[in-house]
């Protein structure tokens, strides 16, 4: 029997020939990532008597949620760190404004075949890259720190085939959300998902990057594209050459394999208060809104800016709408500046916010009231996510985003495109 793209990582960094779905692992750690929570990692690894950090080139740590720091604790917490990353020697580190964590791991240091791990759920993000990538919690991370080792159950693994072609203002979020809604919030629970087919091909990395971010919202362990062309190509004019990547046997068994026909979706978005609760535009269409944010993770990269600009160039926001955009990272803000978009926004009356997590966290910037609407590009919109517990949060692509911030009110974006 043959094994999955999830099955061949962990059987190569576990140093065997064959892993089964169920079988527990001690497995080397190619990356491991944290951002501001590397200081819970901290007080693990002090509290557990470790002194030396396993490798200071395997470690990255990058300040992107609370940036600038908002509080004197947040302030005590990064000057903390920052003090141990110097003591460590962590080649790694990257202060306030360079970027959110999953973008910058795109950027610069993904590459098929890794075992990455993070602390932070979104770290199945890596995945678009052909890596296994998880997300895991500060104490396993400050063993990852003293040792380059975790253990890991080995995922059972769900195969997605999307087949079809793109029908005019849908895209990869419109597909991930339909996705959550039809698997369930837990349809993915531990599991690795794989995403084939023709329609996954013919997306950019950056789309491809939204699918594996927000399969977190289904409970995947991991999320994974199979490298095909584009993929070497980004990772070897963006990272290095250095990689092996890994593709599933043809005999791989998976405990489920879905198809979905791209051709009939229309522009979604995921209603209040879950991700699974997805719904297409129409059926919300005209809900009044009084934030809109693009940005985060998820969907603040190059080609989200650009679709949200084409929508907003010479027009101008709502009067009764706040639209915060906030770039991914330093490297999509200073593009974004180059084309020009960055003027589009402001023209329309957007706030521009420094590369960071922003109102997504939803402690310092962009919250929101009790009793107000926004609609967002982020993948989460939990009850209490930007702010009021009260407050209501829809999650749609950038071009949805756009066009309801323009109206006032959650609206389609094809007649705008």
């Amino acid at each position: 029997m043959g094994m999955t793209i999830a099955e061949k990582i962990l059987a190569k960094k576990a140093g065997k020939d064959i892993v089964k779905p169920g079988e527990f692992i001690i497995a080397n750690v190619d990356l491991a990532m944290s951002h501001e929570n590397a200081d819970m990692v901290l007080k693990n690894f002090v509290k557990l008597g470790l002194e030396k950090v396993w490798d200071p080139e395997k470690i990255v740590i990058i300040f992107d949620h609370r940036i600038p720091a908002e509080t004197i604790k947040t302030a005590t917490t990064h000057k903390r760190l920052r003090e141990f990353v110097k003591k460590q020697g962590i080649k790694h580190f990257h202060d306030i404004g360079y970027g959110i964590c999953h973008q910058v791991l795109a950027e610069e240091y993904d590459k098929p075949g890794m075992l990455v791990v993070g602390t932070d759920s979104h770290t199945t993000t890596h995945g678009a890259l052909g890596a296994f990538a998880t997300g895991i919690g500060a104490t396993d991370m400050a063993m990852v720190w003293a040792t380059g080792k975790i253990w890991l159950r080995v995922p059972e693994t769900i195969k997605i085939v999307a087949k079809g072609k793109w029908p005019r203002g849908v895209y990869s979020k419109d597909f991930i959300i339909y996705t959550i809604g039809r698997l369930g919030v837990d349809g993915a629970n531990y599991k690795a998902v794989e995403f084939h087919g023709p329609a996954i091909e013919e997306l950019s990395i950056s789309s491809r990057l939204v699918i594996t971010n927000m399969s977190m919202e289904m409970g995947a362990k991991a999320a994974i594209i199979p490298p095909d062309n584009k993929t070497l190509e980004y990772v070897r004019k963006n990272i290095g050459t250095d990689f092996e990547p890994v593709y599933p046997d043809n005999d791989a068994e998976y405990e489920a394999v879905y198809e979905i026909d791209v051709s009939g979706l229309e522009p979604m978005v995921a209603a209040p208060h879950s991700p699974g609760n997805a719904k297409t535009v129409k059926e919300v269409e005209g809900t009044k809104i009084h934030q809109a944010f693009i940005g985060t993770c998820t969907n603040g990269r190059l080609e989200d800016l650009k679709v949200a600009a084409e929508i907003l160039e010479d027009r101008k926001i709502h009067p009764d709408v706040r639209l915060i955009v906030g770039p991914a990272s330093l490297r999509v803000l200073k593009e974004a500046l180059k084309l020009g978009l960055i003027d589009t926004f402001l023209d329309a009356g957007a706030v521009i916010i420094p590369p960071g997590c922003g109102p997504c966290l939803g402690k310092h910037q962009g919250v929101l009231a009790p009793g107000e609407v926004c609609i967002s590009t982020a993948n989460r919109n939990f009850k209490g996510r930007m702010g009021s517990p009260e407050a209501f949060i829809y999650l749609a692509s950038p071009a949805t985003v756009a066009a309801s911030a323009i109206e006032g009110k959650i609206t389609d974006p094809r007649k705008y495109l």
